[in-house]
């Protein structure tokens, strides 16, 4: 079986990451939380670092990387666990 390995950010980093995704995207919180299909406090939450994305959210953020093509790849370079 062939299993794709999670998105895995360095933890420290989540926050600047969901915040420099966001911004380079050219969204509000609350525009990227409706992309996510999330809610507005759960962007908010994520970036001032109370709380972490869930899994499914996770996912959701792995494909608008995809979806930025090489943009979206330097940026997961850039906040990747090795």
């Amino acid at each position: 079986m062939n299993f794709k390995k999670p998105l895995a950010i360095k933890q420290p980093e989540v926050s600047k990451f969901i915040r420099e995704l966001r911004l380079i995207t050219g969204l509000t919180q609350e525009q990227f939380a409706a992309a996510l299909g999330v809610t507005f406090p759960t962007v908010n939450r994520w970036e001032n670092r109370r709380n972490q994305p869930s899994p499914i959210a996770m996912k959701q953020i792995e494909k608008l990387l995809f979806e930025m093509g090489d943009r979206g790849q330097e940026l997961l370079a850039k906040h990747s666990t090795p």
